[in-house]
């Protein structure tokens, strides 16, 4: 197993990338190539003992910034960590790519030198959700503002099959995000999803609501890249405003103290089960080759995480079951894979 690590990416630098690789690499024994400026990543490398690990560094003079446009960063900037990162995956150098910055970049990145799986007319980002039951998988969140039915259809697939072999989950269930549970419900969009989901070989459960979400109502959840990001930005700000509501009224009063004490393990227990750092990342599904992007905050144990999410996909074979479950769509529609890009 051979990991490509982009070592620039995120809001933290090099540091919390190279302690992950450090760590991933000692229990496991892959190969984890560090991508990026070796000027910054060399020091924090000797830090560590790294005596029997495969840690190479693959020098790359510039990185693609969180705050630039990611397409014409990726054509202008070719040494980045990020297209030199891509280029090793492409040419067999390595297994799956890694990052943790921006994540625009890496799917034009993605896009410009993986390309897509054949069959598949656009990738999904997607989200790995906690929800009461465990983790779910929602996507499009980002990739695909705009969508036709077939696009909806061909991300229930990819979800669908990721869920299954890397998240475990046996024949998941996969909901269409709309506005109601009836099938009469939602966008043109969304009614001429529901027709195709429903021939297609997949445990469709039909419409789902934006609350069925959190409740782990399906396995899988899909909609288009709009929706999806907003929905999961919208999760992501709820959560901070309610953890730091409940920090201030037990901070307000000596009660509030004393019951904040008395219920800080099960606040605990809570935190553990809606923690990212236990997943890490989650995968752009589409693209001809492992890749997986988390979130620019990641600290080393987050990273390290990511890393076990890309060896999962690259073991379990998550690319070529995409290809191959790809044969029985066109059946449904045989337009889907003749359409112009």
């Amino acid at each position: 197993m051979k990991i490509v690590l982009d070592a620039m990416g995120g809001d933290f630098g090099p540091a919390p990338n190279v302690e992950a690789a450090v760590s991933a690499a000692r229990e496991f024994g892959w190969e984890i190539a560090l991508v990026g400026r070796q000027e910054l990543i060399r020091p924090l490398l000797v830090q560590h003992n790294t005596a029997n690990l495969h840690l190479p560094i693959v020098h790359a003079s510039e990185v693609i910034e969180m705050g630039e446009h990611p397409a014409q960063a990726v054509k202008t900037k070719k040494n980045s960590s990020m297209v030199v990162g891509m280029q090793m995956v492409r040419n067999g150098d390595a297994d799956a790519f890694v990052t943790m910055g921006n994540t625009g970049g890496a799917l034009a990145a993605a896009l410009f030198h993986l390309g897509r799986i054949q069959g598949i007319q656009r990738p999904a980002l997607s989200a790995v959700f906690p929800t009461a039951k465990g983790w779910v998988l929602l996507l499009d969140v980002g990739a695909n503002a705009d969508c036709k039915p077939e696009y909806l259809l061909q991300f229930a697939l990819m979800g669908s099959i990721y869920a299954e072999r890397v998240m475990g989950i046996r024949n998941p269930r996969v909901g269409l995000i709309s506005n109601g549970e009836e099938e009469t419900k939602g966008s043109e969009l969304v009614q001429a999803a529901h027709r195709l989901l429903k021939q297609a070989p997949l445990n469709f459960i039909g419409n789902v609501e934006g609350r069925n979400l959190p409740a782990g109502s399906a396995d899988v959840f899909v909609t288009d890249g709009f929706t999806g990001n907003v929905m999961i930005k919208l999760a992501e700000g709820m959560g901070e405003f309610i953890k730091g509501m409940l920090r201030e009224e037990i901070m307000r009063t000596t009660i509030g103290k004393l019951g904040g004490l008395l219920i800080k393990d099960a606040l605990t227990r809570i935190s553990k089960r809606t923690d990212y750092q236990e997943i890490g990342g989650a995968p752009l599904l589409g693209v001809d080759g492992v890749v997986i992007i988390g979130h620019g905050r990641s600290q080393a144990r987050a990273i390290r995480s990511a890393l076990m999410r890309a060896a999962e996909a690259v073991e379990r074979g998550v690319v070529d079951a995409i290809e191959t479950g790809l044969q029985a769509l066109p059946k449904l529609r045989p337009a889907i894979a003749n359409e112009p890009s």
